[in-house]
């Protein structure tokens, strides 16, 4: 696992267009931390959660456990959509809700 971890890694900073140093800088990561994992270590909790919000993909894509980079959680979804889109969503919750505390049919 820990291979399919750096791979994904380094093809995520490669699509970045960035340094693996720059991102280090940016994440304010010791130098050569992120080519560190080459050597098959696991990143700890903390940094596994700051390089998938990084490079916005699943922390379970990173570490190898599913193959798609963004999983289709809920709140995934929603920083997808734009604000008007967002405010919309927001309309159908409270209507929704409304509903649902009244017990009328939609």
């Amino acid at each position: 696992m820990n291979d399919l971890f750096y791979h994904r890694l380094k093809e995520l900073v490669e699509s970045s267009g960035k340094s693996a140093n720059q991102i280090e800088r940016e994440l304010g990561y010791p130098r050569n931390s992120l080519n560190n994992y080459k050597l098959g270590g696991e990143p700890s909790g903390t940094r596994l959660i700051g390089l998938s919000e990084y490079f916005n993909v699943s922390p379970k894509y990173l570490m190898g456990i599913i193959d798609e980079p963004n999983d289709s959680s809920a709140i995934n979804l929603f920083k997808t959509l734009t604000q008007e889109e967002k405010k919309e969503m927001f309309i159908i919750c409270q209507k929704w809700l409304f509903f649902l505390e009244y017990q009328i049919e939609l």
